[in-house]
């Protein structure tokens, strides 16, 4: 009985130690702080945004992200902090600019390029079909007798 005690008091002690308990100071400022940590990755995970990362410096930027959300800051103004101190890559979806051209212009230059590969191969399967002689009525009967058909009358 004892040992059931100790069990789910150390239980509940886990399960105390995830959550994290933020005031806000109105619902827009509570749903910006969940799309941000929704949207901004870890840097240290490879695959995981900052609501789901248990890792320490997860923690320090759900911090710092709080920090900045009750100092007021705007959307724009978090984004280029978090990039300036970590890099592109804690954005899931990285800027438009010139240097990240290819990679969002990459798919539709690939599927263009897909298409126009597409395109030449029938046009070069259609030229060869109408390259190809019509068989004499000989020719036909051979292959018909070769194919094991009656040949055409």
């Amino acid at each position: 009985m004892r040992f059931l005690f100790v069990l789910i008091l150390l239980w509940s002690a886990l399960a105390h130690a995830g959550i994290e308990a933020r005031d806000f100071s109105s619902a827009e400022e509570r749903d910006r702080y969940l799309m941000f940590t929704a949207e901004l990755r870890c840097p240290k995970c490879q695959n995981q945004n900052l609501a789901d990362s248990n890792a320490p410096i997860a923690l320090d930027l759900r911090d710092q992200l709080y920090r900045l959300l009750r100092e007021g800051r705007t959307d724009d103004e978090i984004l280029d902090f978090m990039v300036t101190r970590y890099g592109e890559y804690v954005l899931y979806k990285p800027r438009v600019e010139p240097r990240t051209w290819l990679l969002w212009g990459g798919p539709a230059l690939m599927l263009g390029g897909g298409i126009v590969v597409a395109l030449l191969m029938l046009r070069r399967a259609r030229a060869r079909v109408a390259t190809v002689p019509d068989l004499s009525e000989d020719e036909r009967s051979r292959l018909a007798r070769i194919l094991g058909e009656e040949p055409p009358r």
